[in-house]
């Protein structure tokens, strides 16, 4: 079953697929027990663990979340590492992996700022950075940590200047703008990034008149999280839509879904970690309908299934939030899926 499910994969592919994970942050890091236990330094070690094991295993990227707190309630006093921080770390003691974000909070620092930040961290990595980056979301963590909140197209509008600043900051000498949002004069980012002509940019997001319009103008690769197959292919004839309004080839833009593993050789220890893991207000139906209907829970058999749905549609780049995460699930994964692909 598996190997004929995989030969069909190998057929409709359209370039090579890539699949990247997210690195475990303290809170969502994989490791229930962990998460319960709330030891900062522990689940640090096990974020070192799981970032050296993929890139020992040949997974292609690492990508953390741009968050400052939980975004569910009853989580909220957990332990979250600072995006940037775990990355500089993870670009360490790494060698091959490149490393990312799903997504920069475009409202949290000053373009140029992220830019120089950036551009640091591909130096680094040795080239491996990429920059994910979207219009932010989370009204309680702005207002927590100060921030202003404008409207959905007011967060969206600040995305498309602030990446206009950024590509000029590494590409030009200097960069001067006086724009609606942001003031730049005579800016300087050096060292530039070693990757030409510039680092992969991935927008995330979920916004189809706004946002997709700005995936359209800048991005190298779009993003969407926890998509179905019905969502994802609406969002590509969307944004197809989109480039050809800008004159602009859609075939020069990455198709990219983040989706949930539970990874496993049977269907009793599955059921076993859908139990672990819901939510106690959750039925296990109701917490697989959260994971995408379960598209991407199950036997090795199962994912490939749930991967050809997104493939067909010409998604070539994964990232893959396993839940009941430890470093035999990323050598499963990889022996099951990626080796075979």
């Amino acid at each position: 079953m598996l190997r004929i499910e995989v030969e069909n994969i190998v057929k409709r592919k359209n370039g090579k697929l890539q699949f990247g994970l997210t690195i475990p942050q303290g809170w969502r890091g994989g490791d229930h027990d962990l998460e319960e236990e709330n030891n900062p330094v522990k689940q640090f070690e096990f974020s070192k663990s799981i970032a050296i094991t993929a890139d020992n295993l040949g997974f292609d990227s690492i990508y953390a979340y741009d968050h400052l707190i939980p975004f569910f309630n009853d989580d909220i006093e957990k332990n979250i590492f600072e995006c940037f921080t775990l990355l500089s770390a993870t670009a360490i003691i790494t060698k091959k992996i490149k490393v990312g974000q799903i997504v920069t909070c475009n409202s949290y620092r000053n373009p140029v700022l992220l830019a120089k930040m950036l551009s640091t961290l591909d130096v680094i990595s040795n080239g491996r950075m990429e920059l994910g980056i979207g219009a932010g979301w989370y009204e309680k963590e702005y207002l927590a940590y100060g921030y202003d909140f404008p409207s959905h197209i007011e967060r969206i509008k600040q995305l498309d200047e602030s990446l206009s600043i950024i590509k000029e900051m590494w590409t030009k000498r200097k960069v001067s703008l006086e724009g609606r949002y942001y003031k730049v004069k005579a800016a300087i980012c050096n060292p530039k990034p070693i990757q030409k002509p510039h680092p992969t940019i991935m927008v995330g997001g979920s916004g189809e008149k706004y946002l997709l319009k700005v995936v359209a103008k800048h991005a190298n690769r779009y993003n969407i999280f926890f998509a179905s197959p019905q969502e994802m292919k609406k969002k590509i004839t969307i944004l197809k839509d989109h480039c050809k309004n800008i004159g602009r080839d859609h075939k020069e833009i990455q198709y990219s879904v983040v989706l949930p593993c539970i990874i496993r050789e049977s269907e009793e220890h599955i059921n076993q970690i859908l139990a672990k893991y819901k939510r106690k207000d959750k039925t296990v139906k109701q917490y697989l309908d959260y994971l995408v209907g379960g598209i991407t829970i199950g036997t090795p058999e199962k994912i490939v299934q749930g991967l050809n749905e997104y493939i067909d549609l010409g998604v070539s780049h994964f990232i893959i939030y396993f839940k009941g995460l430890n470093n035999s699930i990323l050598e499963l994964f990889k022996s099951n899926i990626i080796d075979r692909i």
